[in-house]
């Protein structure tokens, strides 16, 4: 079943993943299928990595081009058919696809880590931060009010996966970087942003750590990235693996290969290893809040 909040995300990356499967079985390149689907290379692409929705009707030219049998095929027919549900994101403009595609995902995740060195992560952001990192954040001119509010609107709305009730509220880790606290806007937003910051950190679902300047170098220097895990829920249907998100200015970037989740583990674990225990971590954004407020 589908994961309530997620929309369509998870049956179209669980069917995207068995359709490729199926392919590689019967040892078919890319290139060799498009050409016997009279395809685009892109438009298979976007199926099989769970972008769009895929029609039941292309899902059964797949399979029977693919070898796969009835049972199969009239499964992963009625999987293209969950894939028409809609998640909350539709009902916001401006979003891009590459991003629709996470929100889905994020909502769907029953963990989450996050690494981030330079900002503070979304799900944590204060309405007065959340503003200000959008126009910062811009690369095409300075976002009209109507793009920012909208913008805002979504982060807020996806702050919702840590109080919900229904599926159980997601499990957040977070590492930040020392200097993600130092850097930002006017003492008063930051203030705001630091006290929300200790807030959150009662939570018991949520656990916020400083990785101190003084901890030196570590694996992070790759850059930011999510680890995103999935309920091991027991159905017919192979859970969705865990995924690493990695976001860029013109997209972003999964990964759920075991020797790509691996590595990403090894630099958590190093990271988990240098950063500031709970405790810690609230003393120093305790200090860094009060600087900040006699500014």
């Amino acid at each position: 079943m589908t994961t309530p909040g997620s929309g369509s995300t998870v049956p179209r990356r669980q069917l995207g993943r068995k359709l490729r499967e199926l392919r590689e079985a019967r040892q078919l390149t890319m290139t060799e299928a498009i050409a016997a689907l009279e395809w685009s290379k892109p438009r298979l692409w976007r199926y099989e990595t769970g972008q769009v929705p895929i029609h039941p009707n292309d899902v059964g030219v797949m399979c029977q081009l693919y070898g796969a049998d009835t049972a199969l095929t009239e499964a992963l027919k009625e999987l293209a058919r969950q894939s028409k549900s809609r998640g909350w994101w539709q009902d916001y403009a401006d979003i891009p696809e590459w991003f629709q595609l996470f929100l889905g995902m994020e909502s769907a995740a029953s963990r989450i880590r996050h690494f981030e060195s330079e900002v503070i992560p979304g799900l944590v952001q204060s309405p007065a931060y959340a503003r200000a990192i959008i126009v910062a954040a811009a690369l095409a001119g300075e976002p009209s009010p109507e793009v920012v509010d909208l913008r805002a609107a979504v982060r807020q709305k996806r702050q919702q996966i840590l109080t919900r009730r229904e599926p159980k509220a997601a499990h957040l880790e977070i590492i930040l970087s020392e200097a993600a606290l130092l850097r930002g806007f006017s003492s008063q937003v930051m203030v705001d942003q630091l006290s929300n910051l200790l807030a959150l950190g009662e939570r018991p679902n949520l656990s916020i750590r400083v990785m101190p300047l003084a901890a030196g170098l570590h694996k992070g220097f790759h850059g930011p990235f999510v680890i995103l895990e999935f309920p091991r829920e027991t159905s017919a249907r192979d859970p969705e693996p865990t995924t690493i998100y990695q976001e860029h200015p013109t997209g972003s970037l999964y990964l759920d290969k075991p020797s790509e989740v691996g590595m990403y583990e090894s630099i958590w674990n190093d990271l988990d290893k240098r950063a500031a225990d709970q405790i810690d971590s609230r003393k120093l954004i305790g200090d860094i809040k009060e600087r900040w407020s006699r500014e």
